[in-house]
């Protein structure tokens, strides 16, 4: 399912035009994405929470050279799946 799919389902679930519908998922997607940029929890019940983690800094193998080069930390986006979510 892509988001022109997702748009498309949300409004015919809950009777709104599909521009509303479009309009409604980017705000959510918004909403989403600036409490990520704050390394903010999103606790959705029933469908899942989203979380921020950091990976340290690393060293790893360039495949090709097999040369050693340096992965540097990050901040990664991580989701759980909530219990009901795959019924």
């Amino acid at each position: 399912m892509n988001k022109t799919d997702l748009v498309n389902a949300i409004a015919e679930k809950s009777n709104l035009t599909k521009a509303d519908a479009k309009l409604a998922l980017d705000a959510t997607l918004e909403a989403i994405t600036e409490a990520m940029a704050k390394d903010e929890k999103v606790a959705l019940v029933g469908f899942g929470t989203f979380s921020v983690t950091e990976k340290a800094a690393r060293i790893g193998i360039n495949p090709r050279t097999k040369e050693k080069i340096e992965i540097p930390a990050r901040k990664v986006v991580k989701f759980k799946a909530g219990a009901d979510m795959c019924k």
